[in-house]
């Protein structure tokens, strides 16, 4: 996180909670604000309307929809209200003009008015908070969002880390013809599913591609438009249990097989023209999800030779960490003799290992539809 530049010595967040676990005693200063407690007390001090909620909605709505967590990122928040993960620069152009009164001006405002008046916030100071909420990393979560009725106000909490379950959120309501946080109460995910709650926490997932975003069938077509060669899909996903805690959002697997498309060489020679590639994509399984069938239809593997011998097949759910890889191999034949191609396969230091090892490409081949539990997951494959 980039520390804050704000000449102001803090910033008050007025609660007017009747049992909090904060009181006024210890209201955070500037650089606790851009903590995800204090983003989570922010949010809730700020006059939330109609618009705002709709704008919030809209944006985790968006990144579901372009196969991600239904998140909100700060980035988008202070740069392109209303945008989700995954969306092009014209949609983000379109839905800047799209809020007359978007949540980053209420934080602006908010940085503002609460300044101390010794060291009253001017605009420079207010764009570099945002340019600091914008660049932290952190999110609104909300999860079973699209249960939310269009009205009913959050909850608003936040990732109390070390894999715990449950929290304290701020309930904001009407109060006096505005909107104060009138309460602290308890929440966990059966909270979650019966009632909308926005959840602080860090966003480790939209530099990567979605599988609704990968190749998709109509375009593997153009593929093998001049062949009769197959390619192998996965056909459906199965989650058998949540990776992370619910604080932390849906379980983002990445799927990845080495391989040598379309490899029809004859002799050793010719196998000197060939390289193995890499498929590389990931799928977001949200918490309502779990022990569910998610259908797909996305290419694994172009142009499936005959000649293939092994594939490598990696899933980890990502965690983080630092870059490493799985150094491994994929093999093919050639009149009877078994060639190998060296792999770097990469992943992350926290990653969990769902799964890895090598697949005879037999294994495809064996049913139309070939159904395998890698895990705790479970995956149908076809090759057509």
């Amino acid at each position: 996180m980039k520390p804050l530049l704000l000449p102001c010595a803090a910033v008050a967040i007025l609660l007017s909670c009747g049992h909090g676990p904060e009181t006024s005693a210890d209201l955070p200063d500037v650089q606790e604000t851009l903590s995800l407690r204090g983003v989570a007390r922010m949010l809730a001090s700020l006059p939330i309307g109609q618009g705002q909620l709709e704008e919030v909605y809209n944006a985790v709505s968006s990144s579901s929809g372009n196969g991600f967590d239904e998140e909100y990122m700060m980035s988008d928040l202070v740069d392109s209200p209303g945008a989700g993960v995954g969306e092009s620069e014209e949609t983000k152009a379109l839905t800047r003009a799209a809020y007359d009164t978007p949540l980053r001006d209420l934080i602006a405002g908010y940085v503002e008015a609460t300044a101390s008046p010794a060291t009253k916030a001017g605009a420079a100071d207010v764009q570099a908070y945002l340019d600091a909420l914008a660049s932290s990393g952190m999110q609104i979560y909300w999860p079973y969002s699209e249960d939310w009725d269009g009205e009913q106000l959050p909850l608003i909490t936040f990732d109390p880390g070390y894999g715990a379950e449950s929290n304290y959120a701020y309930e904001i309501a009407p109060v006096a013809g505005s909107y104060e946080v009138v309460d602290s109460v308890y929440v966990d995910e059966n909270v979650a599913a019966e009632r909308p709650v926005w959840v602080i926490n860090r966003n480790d997932d939209s530099g990567f591609t979605p599988m609704s975003m990968f190749l998709s069938k109509a375009d593997a077509s153009l593929t093998r438009a001049s062949s009769d060669k197959k390619n192998l899909y996965m056909k459906s996903f199965t989650m058998t249990r949540h990776y992370d805690s619910w604080f932390a959002g849906a379980s983002e697997f990445f799927i990845k097989i080495g391989a040598v498309n379309g490899f029809y060489a004859s002799s050793e020679a010719e196998l000197q023209k060939y390289t193995p590639s890499v498929t590389d994509l990931m799928v977001v399984v949200k918490r309502k999800y779990l022990n569910k069938k998610i259908l797909y239809d996305a290419v694994l593997v172009t142009d499936f030779s005959e000649q293939l011998d092994k594939l490598a097949f990696l899933i980890t759910e990502s965690d983080g960490g630092t870059r490493t890889s799985w150094k491994c191999e994929a093999s093919v034949k050639i009149k009877s003799k078994t060639y190998g191609f060296d792999l770097d396969i990469p992943l992350y230091s926290n990653d969990d290992i769902v799964w890895r090892g090598q697949l005879d490409a037999s294994y495809f081949t064996s049913s139309s539809l070939v159904t395998g539990r890698f895990g705790d997951v479970i995956i149908t494959f076809k090759l057509e």
